[in-house]
């Protein structure tokens, strides 16, 4: 059962490594956001194959920990996109109106 959780571990790892392209070749903000996601998730799904691989709970508590950094992440990154949006969109009303 380790040869097979190691053996998807490693497929995870490839599959980020897939991923790295698009954060070299994103096109915008957004694109890098979400393969750095992908990143986060794998990494998740990474830990919590090693953890029963290698028979070491700990590693789920960090998976964990993981898990709640790219949420917080992701909300920032959200949340300064939507200001920065509708700061632009005020700004644009504003100067077309004087």
């Amino acid at each position: 059962m380790e040869t097979l959780y190691s053996g998807y571990a490693l497929l995870i790892l490839l599959t980020v490594a897939a991923g790295m392209t698009r954060v070299w070749r994103g096109t915008s903000r957004a694109d890098q956001m979400q393969a750095a996601l992908l990143f986060g998730t794998a990494g998740v799904a990474i830990l919590l194959l090693l953890a029963f691989a290698l028979d070491r709970p700990a590693l789920v508590d960090v998976a964990l920990v993981f898990a709640l950094l790219a949420v917080i992440v992701s909300a920032a990154f959200v949340r300064a996109a939507w200001e920065k949006r509708s700061h632009g969109n005020e700004l644009k009303e504003h100067d077309g109106g004087s």
